[in-house]
């Protein structure tokens, strides 16, 4: 069984993927880290994250054990997966490794921006996980505040609407709600009643005559 949970920046995806992980007993690959991880090591060596040559020599060099979870959650991080995300060549390397991680007959748990669109277009069940800009920054600036970082609401505010504008619209696997894909708003719901509409969603899927 595959799972593929696509959404924009903060909507929950990934909480809600760790918990049907842990529900159903799959694995699980938050892809967004491995194009966190790619723009820190960009960062890291001193170079520009809009450097083909770099971004892919990052890429390539990915080692999925040693990403440090700390470090790739700072807003710089994200700010340069955006960027190293538009890059083709960057997203061939690492499409190859998610439909590896994909291809174990246990099945997964993949969570992303074009995992029910491009890496797994046949995944047993799709979500696309959204909630408002506006929580959205809410619970990003909560996370970075918890992380020692200073920045106003209104400015991760522009940043966030800025990511989704570039993964909206880049020309390679821009991020959009797959065929097929269940919405889920996570907007007013908590963490808890979140994981349980998408434990719902998962089960009617499952239980339908397609499935």
């Amino acid at each position: 069984m595959i799972i593929a949970v696509d959404g924009p920046t903060a909507s929950g995806k990934g909480t809600i993927a760790k918990q049907l992980a842990e529900h159903y007993g799959l694995k699980r690959l938050d892809t967004g880290s491995l194009y966190r991880a790619v723009g820190l090591a960009v960062l890291d060596a001193g170079a520009n994250p809009d450097d083909e040559a770099a971004a892919v020599a990052a890429a390539r060099a990915l080692d999925l054990a040693a990403i440090d979870e700390t470090r790739i959650r700072s807003s710089a991080a994200g700010l340069a997966a955006s960027r190293v995300a538009v890059i083709p060549a960057v997203r061939a390397v690492m499409r190859e490794a998610q439909r590896a991680f994909a291809a174990d007959p246990a099945g997964a748990v993949l969570d992303g921006r074009d995992i029910g669109t491009v890496i797994c277009p046949d995944a047993t069940v799709k979500l696309f996980v959204t909630a408002s800009l506006a929580e959205r920054t809410r619970r990003r600036l909560a996370e970075l505040r918890a992380r020692g970082e200073t920045i106003s609401f209104a400015e991760l505010e522009r940043q966030i609407a800025e990511r989704d504008q570039r993964d909206a619209n880049r020309k390679d696997s821009p991020l959009r709600q797959a065929v097929g894909a269940h919405l889920l708003d996570t907007t007013s719901l908590s963490i808890e009643a979140a994981a349980e509409a998408a434990f719902a969603l998962v089960d009617a899927a499952l239980s339908s005559p397609k499935a």
